[in-house]
């Protein structure tokens, strides 16, 4: 076999998750034990465990990992980048993209570099306005860019399948820094956020 992907779990948390995943469906008046719901509670475990794999690791060393001495001073946009999180307030899924500028100062890092740190951080109990700042500390810390912006859309669980549950709406967020704090820099990134250049 040339590839393999393997999942790698911490087995006392995974343990301990499972239990307590156990003891939730048995609180809302299932039979953990009967045949459909007897390894619920271990899929669960490891599914939250994937979902929140970004708490152990660093966006600024996975920039940093990639960095690479460049004498451009365009910018560069990344866009459309999926990302998948989960509200903090309700553990529900948001889902959306994400779209990235930076305007290099002496550095640029790898293409692929940037949808890592969106997952990164997605990858955690969130909140949209947090995620989006987030994304760009992390590349002002690493990058120490002339500019940079994230823009975020996403489409939230908790607002589609309880509360109020309207299911069209989805909320953008943003944040510039540098440059992208003038409105011509600014202006620039939205026309090619926005366009389909194909």
């Amino acid at each position: 076999m040339l590839y393999n992907k393997t999942e790698e779990y911490n087995e006392e948390i995974l343990k301990h998750v499972q239990e307590n995943y156990k003891n939730i469906i048995g609180c809302l008046g299932e039979d953990a034990e009967r045949e459909g719901l007897i390894k619920t509670p271990e899929r669960i475990a490891k599914a939250m465990m994937f979902h929140t794999q970004g708490y152990n690791e660093d966006a600024v060393a996975i920039l940093n990992s990639a960095k690479f001495h460049e004498d451009i001073s365009e910018m560069i946009v990344v866009k459309d980048i999926e990302l998948y999180s989960m509200c903090e307030h309700h553990m529900l899924p948001f889902f959306g993209k994400a779209h990235i500028a930076y305007i290099p100062n002496g550095y640029i890092t790898g293409l692929s570099k940037l949808a890592r740190v969106v997952d990164v951080f997605a990858r955690r109990l969130q909140v949209q306005e947090r995620l989006t700042t987030q994304i760009l500390n992390a590349i002002t810390e690493a990058l120490n860019p002339i500019g940079a912006a994230v823009i975020i859309e996403a489409k939230h669980l908790c607002m589609m399948m309880r509360g109020v549950q309207k299911q069209n709406s989805s909320t953008t967020t943003s944040a510039f820094f540098g440059e992208f704090e003038k409105i011509p820099t600014r202006s620039e990134f939205l026309k090619l956020v926005s366009a389909n250049l194909s």
